[in-house]
This record gives C-alpha cells, sequence and structure tokens, in this order.
C-alpha cells in the first residue's frame, strides 16, 4: 500500500473495494441469481442443453451452513470467508474480494484487536457506488494459511459485510494460488504450483490489471471486459455494454437500488442476460443489472463494455480456482450442470 497524496501530519490512502452488499428490488432484497425474494419460491426453467453451458438455476442446498466457502443457491448468493489471524488474534472471518486493492475491517473488529484507530491517516474508501473518507489502524501482520500480509494500514468500515468481521484483498498475490471448494466448504491459499486445471475443469485466461484479475469474455457475442469480483453478490454491467446488446436484450427492466460499502445507493437495471461465453462454458438464464455505477468510472472502465462478474455466478460452480502464477482461472462444473 503506498500513500498517494501527503497533507502535513495527514496521510491519505486510496482504497479501492470492489464488494456489493446488496441489490434491492422494489423494497426487497435480491437473495439469488435469478432474484426471488425473501419468502418467495420460483421453479427452475427448463432450457436446451448445449455442451458447455451451465445454467444458473442449477442450485443445491448444503447444510450445515458452510463456514468458509458458502455455494449460490436459490435462497441466497453464495460467498468466501477467509479465516484470518491479525497482529496474531483471531481467527477473524473476512470476505474475501477479488475486486479490493486493500484489506479492511470493521469497527467492532478493531475494538477486538485493541489497536486505536487514527485520524491522522485516513483511507478514502471507493466502493461500487460511491467513496467515502475512514479512519484506519496500523497491523503488523496478516495472515492466512501460508499467506502473510504487513505491516500495513486496515481502514475501518461501518459493520456492513453481513456477518463478516472485514474484506481481505488479494490484490497482493503475484505467485499465489486461491482454491475455493463450494462443495466441500474448503479455502486455502497457497503458493502456486504452476499446476495445469484438473481433468474436468474449464480455464479462463486472466490478466491483472491494478491487481484485479480480468477475463475476455463473450456477452451475447459481444467482446466484453470481465472483472472477476467475488467481493461482489450481483453482476453488474456498464452502460457501454448494455449499449452494445440494445437489440438483443428486452427493453422493460426490473430498476433496482445497489448499495456498496460506503452505504450510499445507485439505481441500475435489471435485465436477463444473453449468453455468456466464458472461457469454452456458455453461461445462461443470468441476469445482469446494468447502470452507470461510481466504480466503474473509478476503474476508467466507462467507454468499453464491461462486466464484473459477482458471486451469483461465481459461486454456482463446485470449485474455483484463481491461479495468479498462471494467470488464469480454473471452474468445475456442479455435477448436475455437466452435459450428459
Amino acid at each position: 500500500m503506498k500513500p498517494v497524496i501527503l497533507q502535513g501530519e495527514m496521510s491519505l490512502i486510496v482504497l479501492r473495494l470492489g464488494l456489493l452488499l446488496s441489490v434491492r428490488v422494489a423494497g426487497c432484497l435480491l437473495l439469488a441469481a435469478r432474484g426471488v425474494c425473501a419468502g418467495e419460491t420460483t421453479a427452475p426453467t427448463e432450457a436446451p442443453h448445449s455442451e458447455h453451458a451451465v445454467e444458473l438455476d442449477e442450485i443445491v442446498v448444503q447444510s450445515p451452513e458452510p463456514k468458509f466457502v458458502a455455494p449460490t443457491r436459490r435462497d441466497r448468493i453464495g460467498r468466501i470467508w477467509a479465516p484470518v489471524l491479525i497482529d496474531g488474534k483471531g481467527p477473524y472471518r473476512l470476505v474475501l474480494d477479488t475486486g479490493a486493492n486493500h484489506s479492511a475491517v470493521t469497527e467492532r473488529t478493531a475494538q477486538s484487536l485493541g489497536t486505536p484507530t487514527s485520524t491522522q491517516t485516513l483511507a478514502l474508501v471507493s466502493g461500487f457506488t460511491g467513496s467515502a473518507m475512514v479512519p484506519t489502524i496500523s497491523v503488523t501482520s496478516i495472515d492466512i494459511g501460508a499467506f502473510a500480509l504487513g505491516p500495513t494500514n486496515l481502514a475501518v468500515l461501518a459493520d456492513v459485510f453481513g456477518g463478516a468481521e472485514g474484506v481481505l484483498s488479494l490484490s497482493e498475490l503475484s505467485n499465489e494460488r486461491m482454491f475455493a471448494d463450494f462443495a466441500h466448504d474448503r479455502l486455502e491459499i497457497a503458493p502456486s504450483r504452476r499446476e495445469r486445471a484438473p481433468k474436468g475443469f474449464a480455464v479462463v485466461p486472466l490478466r491483472m490489471v491494478g491487481g484485479l484479475p480480468m477475463a475476455e469474455i463473450l456477452v451475447g457475442g459481444v467482446p466484453t471486459r470481465a472483472i472477476i469480483d467475488t467481493g461482489a453478490q450481483s453482476s453488474v454491467g456498464n452502460l457501454a455494454l448494455r449499449r452494445a446488446l440494445a437489440r438483443q436484450t428486452p427493453r422493460k427492466a426490473t430498476r433496482e437500488d445497489i448499495i456498496g460499502v460506503t452505504l450510499e445507493a445507485q439505481s441500475g437495471d435489471s435485465l436477463p442476460s444473453p449468453d455468456i461465453q466464458l472461457g469454452h462454458l456458455t453461461i445462461r438464464g443470468m441476469r445482469v443489472v446494468f447502470g452507470d455505477m461510481y466504480l466503474f468510472e473509478h476503474w476508467n472502465l466507462t467507454h468499453e463494455p464491461t462486466l464484473a462478474l459477482g458471486m451469483d455466478l461465481l459461486g454456482s460452480f463446485d470449485v474455483m480456482i484463481i491461479d495468479y502464477a498462471r494467470r488464469e482461472m480454473q471452474l468445475q462444473l456442479r455435477p448436475r450442470a455437466v452435459p450428459h
């Protein structure tokens, strides 16, 4: 982390958090990829299968409640939590956010660490919907398995993480491998051995841009830049992508409010997406919220079609691997989604 502005005794840290907390539709919380509200049930719709096609309504219910890796299912969107030691204390349960460039903790977590917050070193937090100045705490170490960071400053945010105790950024990884097994509630971050994807896995080439893992995909045949964002609950597209798809998407849209980590809200239109080509996979039955979101401007991604892929999609796989050394994402389909 590098301070970018100095004002006397006060240093300003620029923080980007890709975490998208919730999408609200006409007053109800979007709990799953198909926009089911609390208390409602919607039967899966049948669609013709083709080779390497994934239907987002293939949701597996799992019990008991996962501790670290929760899959996307019909009644909720999945999440990845990392057990993290901070200055040897914990473990704390942090949301693993590949769309963030720095880590942050809640006010309660900061208090439990016994580290006083600093108003002399402020962080400018940029979320999906806006930015805010927040205090920080200084820590000497952050440990998750074989992955260690520190010393560093952590932004201190309101308790907006849905029960988690903060957010963990992976932007500093370069030779590591993140392994998330949604079927067996397993998360591992370890040095990469540069292994090829296991048999049966789909491979999506990545490139790192400012710490963000990005892929080149096709949305309805439109070349699109995709941001792999495990901190976002829902997938969000910019207006450039919507304009490119204008002839392929229905005109009637559901108006939705998106709430980011700064608790600011922006509105967008939820529309069914045409087929998405992700590597050799075809994704069907997905909805995307389109809007002029603050974070796209912050990323300088307002002019070319861009889609932030959230956990509504990423959590629908059995296994997701991001190998930072190989610059690729490896995905294993759920058994019911594998064509026969």
